[in-house]
């Protein structure tokens, strides 16, 4: 008698977006267990699961061309199937356009929106008739450096440029021991923790057990394993004098890393965004530092928000200057429809929100290259992400302040016999730096 054949389920994903999609698309493919298989494109696959971005305009167009490329692809693989492969589209892009979106793509078979996140598990397990295993863990989708815990969902702030409390609804955290025990799993396997939420610091604020973000940080710092532990979207007003003293306290793993999103450094602006924090940011920068000298500074801003003036956008030039954050984002703002800025008067040319946006890289660039240059000579620690495609000996790794996907990268240089490991943390001695990247040998 012939043996039954395992089920095996081919899957290709994409996940666009911020790590927050990253995560549910990892916890997703988990729950599906050892069946799953992952392919490389939609041509080979059984499920093709496409978790979407709708934050603003231009990740709304690459959703859309991503769902209809995809559609291309399974019509192909269909013509030469006995059965048609499965399209699943999730996240905000459903969120946001809901029944208009399905009456415009029907060819998607199952839509998933972040309302019903924690029944994709069952709603992909139905439309694939497979089984479901709750008890495995996330399928991770980054290197073997890291990966992401995502520690809450939605945001309760009502900052008016933004999509997301309509998209994903209100703040939502989960419990410390759910959440300790995910990470648990996950150093298993990686050695660099990166926690992230809409806002991190307010971690807890919805919890009926008073647990916040210095609980989580605690558990979390237990775990063995676990090398670094990295914050990121600490929002400024969360950042109190007995949170970074809390930080200051527990040491490693804890990387004096801060990601504060502060969005604009002009008070008129930062109160016309509606920002929680609209008040002289030089303080949460000054309180960081008097805990943490050596801290590295990540933000991003918006330039070109409505009625920012000449004056506005030189206060935040001189800002940038002044504060040298190790990272810096800028984007253009974008009217979302739906949001009280898009009917804002005093809306600014699309020419002149470039042409600060490109004043203010520049500016950062030239910040950065001489924070950079300050590492020449040093040894540091380099946690390597994988071996570089352009020629053998050579490696892609991150310094403590450099976040993947987001930051820079220091390249190392390495004896063939010594094949660095994905995943480990090697000294290396810094012998180069350009704008953003580092270069050294071990």
């Amino acid at each position: 008698m012939s043996q039954p054949t395992e089920l095996s389920i081919k899957v290709y994903t994409v996940s666009l977006g911020c790590p927050k999609n990253r995560v549910d698309t990892e916890r997703l493919l988990g729950t599906l267990g050892s069946a799953m298989v992952p392919v490389e494109s939609a041509l080979e696959a059984d499920l093709t699961l496409i978790n979407t971005c709708g934050f603003i305009q231009p990740a709304v167009e690459e959703s859309v061309n991503t769902i209809l490329e995809a559609i291309q692809d399974i019509a192909e693989a269909a013509n030469s199937a006995d059965k048609k492969p499965l399209l699943a589209v999730a996240g905000c892009l459903v969120s946001r356009y809901g029944q208009d979106l399905k009456d415009e793509i029907p060819e998607v078979d199952l839509w998933l929106n972040t309302e019903e996140i924690e029944l994709w598990p069952a709603m992909a397990a139905t439309a694939l008739a497979a089984p479901m295993d709750s008890d495995t863990p996330r399928r991770l989708s980054t290197s073997p450096s890291h990966a992401y815990l995502k520690i809450s969902e939605g945001c309760s702030h009502n900052c008016r440029f933004c999509t997301i409390p309509s998209i994903r609804g209100a703040h939502k955290s989960w419990s410390v021991d759910f959440l300790v025990r995910e990470a648990e799993k996950l150093v298993r396997e990686v050695p660099e923790i990166i926690v992230v939420g809409q806002d991190s610091t307010a971690y807890g604020s919805d919890l009926d057990s008073g647990e916040d973000i210095r609980q989580l940080v605690e558990g979390l710092s237990k775990l063995s394993g676990l090398e670094w532990l990295r914050i990121m979207y600490l929002y400024p007003a969360g950042l109190t004098e007995n949170l970074l003293a809390f930080l200051k306290d527990i040491g490693k793993p804890f990387l004096p890393y801060f990601d504060i999103p502060l969005q604009h450094a002009h008070p008129d602006v930062l109160s016309g965004m509606g920002r929680p924090f609209a008040r002289n940011p030089e303080k949460v920068i000054d309180r960081v530092r008097k805990h943490f000298p050596d801290a590295a500074l990540r933000t991003t801003f918006i330039v070109g928000y409505p009625g920012e003036t000449d004056e506005h956008f030189q206060h935040l030039m001189a800002f940038a200057k002044k504060t040298r954050f190790h990272h810096l984002g800028v984007f253009p703002y974008w009217p979302e429809d739906g949001t009280p800025a898009a009917a804002m008067d005093n809306q600014v040319p699309d020419e002149v929100k470039q042409f600060r946006r490109d004043a203010l890289m520049e500016l950062q660039g030239d910040i950065s290259e001489e924070i950079l240059g300050g590492y020449v000579g040093e040894t540091l620690p380099v946690l390597i992400e994988k071996p570089s495609p352009e020629w053998p000996g050579l490696y892609i790794g991150r310094a403590w302040f450099q976040a993947p996907e987001v930051d820079g990268v220091t390249y190392v240089s390495a004896p063939p016999e010594a094949e660095l490991e994905p995943g480990t943390i090697v000294d290396v001695e810094i012998e180069k730096a350009d704008t953003y990247d580092l270069s050294g040998l071990v």
